[in-house]
């Protein structure tokens, strides 16, 4: 989870959405990349239920102009299913590919009732979301895992293709859980400031590497590396072990650089993730 560098959430007002999707845009001209220059006119997003061993959670499901294609699930950050990161699932679907993005708190709600009501620098609000985000249980997670790739599997939208996963802050080990326990179906696996990927438990994300059958994106902040620079090596050496494609590499930006309503977006840093993530998905989603 989220530490003391973690600088909580700015205003993500309707401009600030049409900013991102611009931005989105404009990336998508200059890489020459198809489809995401009218993502904004040509995305379908659908508000959807998925029935878990746990019982139902609520997500937003976002679909591209050309189906059947390749199936992206993405897990958020601590503050959950926003409007930031529904716009994060429509980029991808603009990008072509069908994109989950969850409520992983659906234990304690739906995606309004979870809500942030304040800072994370708020002692009460920090109490709130701990309590909640202890009820997902590594057990659960992977149950959460397998229900939502069937999920995306059963969808006449999408493709046959592997799938990906990627997650932001915490959301990091939830995708490296997600590989492991669907390693037949998750191709690439994306990280960005994922949130304790490598510790001394015994249910660290890391030892799960070995467990799947993807390549890798992870994208390190540089506060979080300067905490713990050690982490780097570790997963760098566990991929080698593993025999795994992964790209491992510190970025020049703070923890929650990625998400657009955090207070410490980087534009240009979140931008370099894109590109890398695109590559990834690119190269595995086949």
């Amino acid at each position: 989870m989220c530490d003391d560098t973690h600088k909580g959430l700015v205003p993500y007002t309707g401009y600030s959405r049409r900013q991102f999707a611009a931005l989105a845009a404009t990336a998508a001209i200059a890489a020459g990349v198809p489809g995401i220059a009218h993502a904004e006119a040509e995305a379908t997003e659908r508000a959807v239920t998925i029935r878990t061993p746990d019982g139902v959670a609520d997500a937003a499901l976002f679909l591209p102009k050309r189906r059947p294609a390749p199936a992206v699930l993405v897990w958020p950050d601590i503050n959950g299913l926003r409007p930031a990161t529904r716009d994060i699932a429509h980029r991808l679907a603009g990008m072509g590919y069908v994109a989950l993005v969850v409520n992983p708190f659906y234990r304690s709600g739906d995606a309004v009732a979870v809500a942030p009501h304040g800072s994370w620098q708020d002692p009460a609000e920090r109490a709130r979301k701990t309590e909640i985000r202890a009820l997902m249980t590594d057990a659960g997670i992977d149950g959460d895992a397998a229900a939502f790739v069937r999920y995306l599997d059963t969808l006449p939208e999408t493709s046959r293709a592997r799938i990906g996963v990627q997650g932001y802050c915490m959301g990091g080990p939830l995708a490296f859980r997600t590989a492991a326990a669907v390693p037949g179906r998750i191709g690439a696996v994306a990280s960005f400031h994922g949130a304790g990927l490598v510790t001394k438990a015994p249910n660290s994300p890391h030892l799960l590497i070995e467990k799947s059958n993807a390549s890798y994106l992870v994208a390190i902040a540089r506060g979080d590396d300067a905490g713990d620079p050690t982490a780097k090596d570790v997963l760098r050496a566990t991929f080698k072990t593993a025999h795994k494609s992964a790209t491992v590499e510190v970025y020049g930006a703070n923890h929650g650089w990625c998400v657009p309503d955090s207070a410490a977006y980087d534009r240009p840093e979140a931008e370099r993730a894109w590109a890398a993530l695109t590559d990834l998905y690119h190269a595995a989603l086949v």
